[in-house]
């Protein structure tokens, strides 16, 4: 497997994770019954950690799509070099960090790393010309 699709593969269980969690918290709030309900009723606005957990995930959602085409795409026109492997791991490790600087609240810095991951999507974008 070559790193930039074990980024991708890491990036899909991050995915996972950023769900999950946003889910937990989410229900915390709400209560089971919510949850396993059709969701039609109106609820109150998530609390800040709810809802923080679930604008990362929805964020995540927003970039993750990007990074997989992109990432697919230089592996089926077999575009290996350093800028796709740099790129790659970029977008991961500073997707991976978001979470947690987003979850409690450090809003410039949020702000810096997800450029830094919207920067490696765009190496491996460089990397396929």
């Amino acid at each position: 497997m070559t790193t930039e699709l074990l980024m991708l593969t890491l990036s899909v269980v991050l995915g996972f994770v950023h769900i999950t969690v946003s889910a937990i918290a989410t229900t915390a709030q709400y209560g089971s019954r919510w949850n396993l309900s059709a969701r039609d009723a109106s609820m109150p606005p998530l609390g800040p950690l709810a809802g923080r957990l679930q604008r990362a995930s929805h964020n995540f959602l927003e970039t993750f799509p990007l990074f997989a085409v992109a990432v697919l795409i230089a592996d089926a026109t077999n575009r290996h070099d350093s800028m796709a492997v740099w790129g790659s791991q970029i977008y991961f490790y500073a997707r991976l960090i978001y979470l947690p600087i987003y979850t409690v609240g450090i809003p410039a810095v949020r702000t810096v790393v997800w450029s830094v991951s919207t920067l490696g999507i765009v190496m491996v974008l460089l990397a396929l010309f």
